[in-house]
């Protein structure tokens, strides 16, 4: 594994609570984050249909166009029940020309289970893919999950996306309803940042 020894790095992401959360995960090593919007960069086309894929595509647009490593977060939630859905299209459910409407895609995904009359627990797992790439084309990439379930009606008003419906394994309260530090502690993405730290230490 390559060793981050800079101390700066790109965000690439125009999500400012995406770079508020990753800003303080990175705090601790005194490392700088600037977001691809700081940097005037736009958003490239992500067009693999995996959390993977376009992670990579992400991180190495940002890397080649500002000469910072760069690291990218693709990540959504996956219902069993719907066959893996909405996935890397997660973002994409919410879109409306007004900009995300995250109530609609949550209302959108339990109307699929419905339909489908999906058993209960209605199992899913929010899934979050880090890479890190340089401007020499070089990458490492760190996957985290966490198992759970959808569940009905919305509840809570912490956390973003689909949280108020996702309740992780062995908690009784969804993601939205969860204290943020408690979340930020076994989310997805803390579990993928577990590994992706070992870049920085």
């Amino acid at each position: 594994m390559r060793k981050f020894d800079g101390q700066e790095l790109v965000l690439a992401s125009h999500n400012k609570g995406k770079l508020k959360e990753i800003s303080e995960m990175l705090a601790p090593y005194g490392i700088k984050v600037s977001s691809a919007a700081e940097h005037g960069l736009e958003e490239p086309v992500e067009d693999q249909d995996t959390f993977i894929g376009n992670a990579r595509i992400k991180a190495h647009y940002a890397a080649k166009a500002t000469g910072l490593p760069a690291l990218s977060d693709d990540s959504g939630i996956s219902v069993d029940a719907l066959d893996g859905a909405p996935g890397v299209y997660t973002a994409d459910w919410a879109e409306t020309p007004n900009g995300r409407d995250f109530p609609m895609a949550m209302q959108k995904t339990w109307d699929l289970l419905e339909e489908k009359n999906a058993p209960a627990p209605r199992t899913a797992a929010f899934n979050c893919t880090f890479c890190l790439a340089w401007p020499d084309g070089h990458d490492e990439v760190f996957v985290g999950k966490v198992e759970g379930q959808v569940v009905w009606p919305m509840r809570g008003a912490e956390g973003h996306g689909y949280d108020p419906i996702f309740m992780p394994d062995g908690h009784d309260i969804t993601f939205g309803e969860m204290d943020p530090k408690v979340k930020n502690n076994i989310s997805h993405r803390a579990d993928a940042f577990a590994k992706l730290k070992a870049c920085f230490e």
